[in-house]
């Protein structure tokens, strides 16, 4: 029995993930910690888990918990997954995996040293619907890749300039970076699940609406281990109008087209004319990833979302915000 303990309870965990691991055969969560007693104490009570903790060291200690979900803002995921790792507790630590691709490597050092599994929440790849582009991708569907573009805008939200209130994804020093810290990592996952690593990349970051200090404006452009080029464009202070969530996959008999958030089906354009193929995501949209964690750590098969796979997206957040 794999009897977790969640380190956070933020809003991710009470639909996205935190179900899924009560749903999965064989496991359990059993206790939650959060810095906020009232926070803690009202998830426990509202999800029937037995115990609370507002101290993580005493979570981790904790003997019915072997295992640990970290659903912390990245600036404290290296923390906590080192301290866990090094109690013997296999770690699951929500995207992206730390607040720079620096940290990302401590962790790794430490699950190599103790032996002890890490693995990280891009879900996505677990998804049927982002299975089904890679299988067209395989299959030839489009023929020869020639290129892939990534297209993001966003409007503002009503909290950003707020002076008391301001979300902590805007805060460097908690989240890494901005919305493009938090949301790029999962684009880019998936483009590398696809294609392979990139092993260069650049870019270029503003701040163009002046309602934060973290940029809202970036491109760039990246080269994965294949050769294929690719570029990517963000903005996080777009007029409603421009709202976008697309990336294309270009080839030379056809393009796919599909999005990372909305999950607007996947459009395949070839000589035959235009193709939508459409999927229902599960209730809780990290049960498929969740479901293959605890199988691994069943000893029933292998996760490859680890670590490892993980660290190469922040190397790539990193050197297109300049930070490496």
């Amino acid at each position: 029995m794999i009897k977790w303990g969640f380190i956070g309870c933020g809003d991710v965990t009470e639909k996205k993930s935190g179900p899924a691991f009560n749903k999965v055969e064989g496991s359990k969560v059993v206790a939650v910690m959060s810095r906020t007693e009232e926070k803690a104490k009202s998830y426990a009570e509202r999800h029937n888990i037995a115990r609370w903790y507002t101290d993580a060291q005493e979570l981790i200690s904790d003997p019915e918990v072997n295992a640990v979900y970290i659903a912390t803002p990245p600036s404290s995921h290296a923390t906590y997954a080192i301290m866990a790792m090094k109690a013997g507790k296999p770690v699951y630590i929500e995207k992206p995996m730390a607040a720079s691709y620096e940290d990302c490597t401590r962790i790794n050092r430490i699950s190599k040293e103790t032996g002890v599994p890490c693995f990280v929440a891009y879900y996505r790849r677990y998804l049927p619907y982002f299975l089904k582009v890679k299988e067209l991708v395989r299959q030839g569907a489009i023929g020869k890749v020639m290129n892939v573009q990534i297209r993001f805008a966003q409007p503002a939200n009503e909290l950003d300039s707020s002076k008391t209130n301001q979300p902590w994804r805007l805060n460097a020093e908690v989240a890494g970076g901005g919305y493009f810290y938090d949301l790029a990592p999962h684009q880019i996952d998936i483009l590398q699940d696809i294609f392979g690593c990139i092993l260069e990349a650049e870019g270029y970051s503003s701040n163009r609406g002046g309602l934060y200090s973290a940029e809202d404006s970036v491109s760039a452009c990246f080269k994965f281990e294949s050769g294929l080029p690719g570029s990517g464009s963000w903005c996080f202070v777009a007029h409603e109008s421009a709202k976008e969530d697309r990336i294309e996959i270009i080839g030379d008999k056809g393009m796919i087209c599909f999005s990372v958030f909305s999950f607007q089906p996947i459009a395949l354009h070839t000589l035959k004319g235009r193709e939508e193929i459409r999927f229902e995501n599960p209730e809780n949209i990290q049960y498929p990833l969740i479901k293959a964690v605890v199988e691994h750590l069943q000893n029933k098969s292998i996760c490859t979302c680890d670590g490892v796979s993980a660290t190469p997206t922040n190397w790539v957040i990193d050197r297109i915000l300049g930070k490496l």
